[in-house]
């Protein structure tokens, strides 16, 4: 598990446009600051990612979320709330000034309060959401140790090794006004 430095350290590179590899619920994910253009472009370029597809941002609590998404905490359906902290991800409605970037330039961003205590912690310790993205180049297997991580992905700046939490496959992906299944 990481130590206070390696959190420190993580979160030194993540506000200076850095890349930082760790893991999730299934999968290590790639981690940068959703406001910084320049690491988002970095990491889509990294995994060879259109913008088009838009990104998915964890954060450790819904506060960390509300700043980007247009509806209120109490906004929110019953089934989102209670199911997390936890490895569901979701599609609402995206905060109007949203960057493009972010949402592939539709009217929806995919948002998840993750349990997992490694990625929580670093939201916690960068003190907002962060976009998190399978390591892997797209169409190809993601990565699940830090092994695959340097080996798929060699343009991430740190690695915070941690185990994964044990889901076979991503977090499914659901709309949360329609409840259609993006990602089973």
């Amino acid at each position: 598990m990481p130590t206070p430095f390696h959190y420190r350290h993580a979160t030194y590179l993540l506000r200076r446009g850095g890349i930082v590899a760790h893991p999730t619920e299934a999968v290590y994910g790639l981690a940068c600051n959703p406001l910084d253009p320049r690491a988002v472009y970095r990491l889509l370029e990294l995994k060879r990612r259109p913008v088009e597809k838009g990104l998915i941002l964890i954060a450790a609590n819904y506060g960390q979320l509300a700043p980007f998404v247009a509806w209120r905490e109490k906004e929110l359906p019953e089934t989102v709330r209670t199911g997390w902290p936890g490895p569901r991800t979701w599609l609402l409605p995206a905060a109007p000034h949203l960057p493009a970037w972010i949402t592939g330039g539709r009217d929806r961003v995919a948002v998840r309060v993750t349990a997992h205590p490694v990625a929580a912690e670093l939201c916690r310790r960068f003190g907002g959401p962060l976009v998190s993205t399978s390591a892997n180049r797209s169409g190809l297997p993601p990565a699940r140790n830090p092994l695959q991580v340097r080996l798929r992905c060699p343009g991430a700046d740190f690695i915070l090794h941690g185990p994964t939490g044990g889901l076979e496959n991503p977090t499914p992906i659901r709309d949360a006004t329609t409840g259609e299944v993006l990602r089973p």
